[in-house]
């Protein structure tokens, strides 16, 4: 049986590398397998995952999907948040979303990348290359299965985005992108009511097709309503949920 080597880390120092005889390395530890496509894969079938499975970790900043390059990899984040962009003919960048711990990013229906992905914060996510995938796909169907439903849901949120963008005031812009992105800091082991929001003010208002300073003045007035606190820069609390989803639903 293959050893595999993992480092371990406690308040920020590396520990000594120990030597752990579990090939399903490091699948069976990983916090986020139970919200994500690989949780399709039996804990008896680890071993088949993590051996198609390359572990990176990108830096704040860094661009690990380009938009037009051809698709051979597939990325399942499993720390921090993304940006999901498109590059416009006259060289502006529109967000068409974020991304978190859970997301599978690099499904395609063409053979090229449809945006691209950059850390907004540090990112580790499990490479697939696209040929290692098929064959684990082949191995267990119900992978498959999970695949096509986020796909789906994909095309659900961009159905949403749509919508965000063509018939949603300022304010449900705001409330809408606040209840989504809580939901999504809440399956990434986040209190329910605190979101974290590691993206600029400008990176949420380039998505919701608003200016800066409409988002600094919309989330000023939900504070001062008394809707949501600013705990800081990258993080609030959201105090009157009931009323941001009755906002963001228009009523």
């Amino acid at each position: 049986m293959a050893e595999v080597m993992s480092a371990r880390r406690l308040h920020g120092q590396a520990l000594p590398y120990v030597v752990s005889h579990d090939p399903r390395e490091p699948c069976a530890h990983c916090e986020v397998r139970g919200r994500s496509v690989c949780d399709a894969i039996p804990d008896r079938d680890l071993a088949r995952l993590a051996a198609a499975a390359v572990t990176r970790d990108f830096p704040r900043g860094r661009v690990f999907i380009e938009e037009g390059q051809p698709a051979v990899d597939f990325f399942n984040m499993t720390a921090g948040t993304a940006k999901l962009f498109k590059m416009m003919p006259d060289g502006r960048q529109q967000i068409v979303g974020f991304a978190g711990a859970g997301h599978f990013l690099g499904l395609a229906v063409a053979d090229n990348y449809a945006f691209s992905a950059q850390a907004v914060e540090p990112v580790r996510v499990c490479r697939f290359s696209r040929v290692k995938l098929q064959s684990v796909i082949h191995d267990f169907p119900a992978l498959e299965q999970r695949l096509l439903e986020t796909a789906c849901n994909e095309l659900v949120t961009a159905q949403e985005t749509m919508l965000l963008l063509g018939r949603k005031s300022a304010s449900e812009r705001v409330a809408s992108f606040l209840i989504s992105w809580a939901r999504v800091s809440g399956t990434c082991g986040h209190p329910r009511d605190r979101v974290h929001l590691p993206m600029t003010r400008a990176d949420i208002a380039d998505h919701l097709g608003l200016t800066i300073e409409t988002v600094s003045r919309t989330l000023t007035r939900f504070r001062n309503e008394k809707r949501i606190r600013v705990n800081d820069a990258s993080e609030i609390t959201i105090l009157d949920r009931a009323g941001l989803e009755a906002l963001a639903a228009g009523e």
